[in-house]
């Protein structure tokens, strides 16, 4: 084949490679479509610990000045009747320098926004002091869900997490929700020229609960007696971040190798299930069974009377020092003086005294027993 062949031959492979290439290209786009998803990320930076980021980033956008801080700081405000007040936390931690000098700038005209305490483990279901100097009286109630119904929305369940409160007949409530017989959700009170507004929870104000209609309806009907007249001050509690946790949801491809080598590890240097070698013989310090052994050994080999001698001797020294009279006698006397010590027949007695025949397995084993015996009652 010439060279000319051959270069028509590539090209003709080009080409056809192109309008398949060309064919494939029309294909996918007759066939697929272009799709745009957003995935909501988690939270990042402030507003992983700020619960009322959104709710301040969304005041700022509608134009109502708005700072988040995490104490109180009364002093901050209290030149400032206009301003609003949100305390997102547990009221029962605000000192009472602090709630004298809070009230006192909500009687000259501001407005603050305060729950109840959350539910805890100490069973307290009497209201703080802020709460009994607006006329929150009686005891915490149990949590009770409220219906919540938006025009144009679906229907909402608010204030499941918070305890409902009680109404004094002292406190000067503009509007209120709930009833006497379960307790209130939420009620405006006035103090002053200003207004209070006192809430079972603040749950349907966070991050993530802010994004839905009848939550940004209830938020705005919350802070509407200041909204727009001052500045509105957002304080809560830090919220700690678990390192744990963080290091669990994003530290996996670190630890996950890392904890299959150690266990690898630990697998080969482990103990083998079943070992190669049987386990040598411990060694044994009882006195008792070396003292055992060497009798068996001196019996099994046909000394029986050194045995016998040996249990003998033991009872006799015992009962010279115990009764040395007795031990200074002789022959059947001796045996007499025992026997009635003893309290044991004479036959008895002068039988384990005599040593037994060398092959008489029986009478050895009984003599030496009666002299253990008689050696124990001295």
């Amino acid at each position: 084949m010439s060279a000319a062949w051959r270069w028509r031959l590539v090209g003709l492979g080009v080409l056809v490679g192109a309008v398949l290439l060309a064919a494939l290209v029309a294909w996918f786009l007759h066939t697929h479509e272009r799709v745009e998803r957003q995935l909501p990320l988690p939270p990042q930076g402030e507003a992983a610990v700020n619960p009322l980021y959104a709710l301040r980033q969304t005041l700022r956008a509608d134009g109502v000045e708005a700072q988040t801080r995490q104490a109180l700081q009364p002093e901050s405000f209290a030149g400032a009747p206009g301003d609003t007040v949100l305390l997102y936390g547990d009221p029962s931690a605000i000192a009472i320098r602090d709630v004298n000098a809070v009230l006192a700038w909500v009687a000259r005209g501001g407005h603050l926004l305060v729950r109840t305490p959350p539910p805890g483990l100490d069973g307290d279901d009497v209201p703080p002091p802020l709460l009994r100097r607006l006329g929150i009286g009686g005891e915490l109630r149990p949590t009770r869900c409220e219906t919540l119904r938006v025009d144009g929305e679906e229907s909402h369940v608010e204030f499941c997490r918070g305890r409902r409160f009680e109404l004094d007949e002292a406190a000067r409530v503009r509007l209120r929700w709930g009833d006497e017989e379960h307790g209130y959700a939420w009620a405006r009170l006035a103090h002053g020229r200003g207004s209070v507004d006192v809430a079972a929870d603040f749950d349907f104000l966070d991050n993530e609960a802010l994004d839905e209609v009848p939550h940004q309806a209830l938020a705005r009907q919350l802070l509407a007696p200041n909204y727009g007249r001052g500045q509105v001050h957002l304080v809560h509690a830090p919220r700690a971040v678990s390192l744990w946790r963080e290091l669990l949801r994003r530290g996996w491809p670190v630890w996950l190798p890392l904890a299959l080598a150690l266990a690898a590890w630990l697998w080969r240097r482990g103990q083998r299930f079943g070992p190669w070698l049987p386990s040598p013989a411990a060694d044994r310090r009882s006195l008792l069974e070396h003292v055992r052994a060497s009798g068996e050994l001196l019996y099994r080999y046909g000394q029986a009377p050194a045995l016998h001698a040996a249990a003998r001797q033991a009872f006799l020294a015992r009962l010279q020092r115990r009764d040395p009279a007795a031990a200074a006698l002789a022959g059947d006397a001796r045996i007499a003086a025992i026997a009635q010590r003893l309290e044991l027949p004479h036959m008895t007695v002068r039988d384990a005294l005599t040593a037994p025949e060398p092959r008489d397995r029986h009478a050895f084993f009984a003599r030496v027993r009666t002299l253990i015996q008689m050696r124990n009652r001295l």
